[in-house]
C-alpha cells in the first residue's frame, strides 16, 4: 500500500455520503452512467447490501467508492452471488492505492458474511491481483455474448462451492443504465 493510501479510513457508506459519491463516480468514469447505476441499486432492496458499499475516507474527504451488490446465477439451481461495481476514485488519488485498499476491504467482509463468490467486468490486468480468473473457466457464463471473455471474471470465496455455475444475471438496475 503506497504512503498516499496508508491513513485511509474505509467504511459503509451513509447517506451523508450521496452527494460526494456521485461526484467521484462520475469524475472517476467521466460520465454519469456509473453514479445512476449506484443510485438505482441503493433504490433496490434485492441489489443493495449496505455493508458491502464502502467508502475510502482520507480526513474528512472521501476519495473512493466501491459497490457489491447481489446478482444471480441461473444454472441447476439459482445461486445467490455478488457483483462488484462500480469502483471509483476521485481522479487525483488514482493510482495510490485507494482502489486497491477498498476492493480488499469488500472481498474481506464479503468472505466474512458466508458468500461465496463475487462477479464482475473490469480491467482483465487489473483485478487479477485479488485472485479474479476467468468466469468461463469456472463455467459461469456472461449475461450477453458481448462481454469480453478477459474482462468477465470471478473469484471465489471461502464458502465457495463448485456446483455454482450457469448464467450470470446482474440485478435489473444494470438493465437500465446503458454503457
Amino acid at each position: 500500500m503506497s504512503s498516499a493510501s496508508k491513513h485511509l479510513c474505509i467504511r459503509p457508506e451513509t447517506s451523508s455520503d450521496f452527494d460526494d459519491i456521485h461526484r467521484i463516480v462520475t469524475a472517476a468514469f467521466g460520465r454519469e452512467n456509473e453514479a445512476r447505476l449506484v443510485r438505482l441499486l441503493r433504490a433496490d432492496a434485492d441489489a443493495y447490501i449496505p455493508q458491502l458499499t464502502l467508502v475510502a475516507e482520507d480526513g474528512d474527504e472521501i476519495v473512493g467508492h466501491i459497490m457489491l451488490s447481489s446478482a444471480t446465477i441461473h444454472g441447476e439451481q439459482n445461486w445467490r452471488v455478488l457483483a462488484l461495481g462500480p469502483l471509483a476514485v476521485t481522479p487525483e488519488r488514482q493510482r495510490t492505492g485507494v482502489g486497491i485498499a477498498l476492493t480488499e476491504a469488500s472481498l474481506e467482509l464479503a468472505d466474512a458474511r458466508g458468500d461465496s463468490l463475487v462477479v464482475l467486468l473490469g480491467h482483465p490486468t487489473y483485478y487479477p491481483r485479488f485472485g479474479f480468473e476467468s468466469a468461463r473457466g469456472r463455467g459461469i457464463e456472461p449475461p450477453t455474448a458481448m462481454m469480453s471473455d478477459a474482462a468477465f471474471m470471478v473469484k471465489a470465496l471461502s464458502n465457495y462451492d463448485e456446483r455454482i455455475r450457469g448464467k450470470f444475471a446482474y440485478a435489473p438496475a444494470f438493465d437500465e443504465v446503458s454503457s
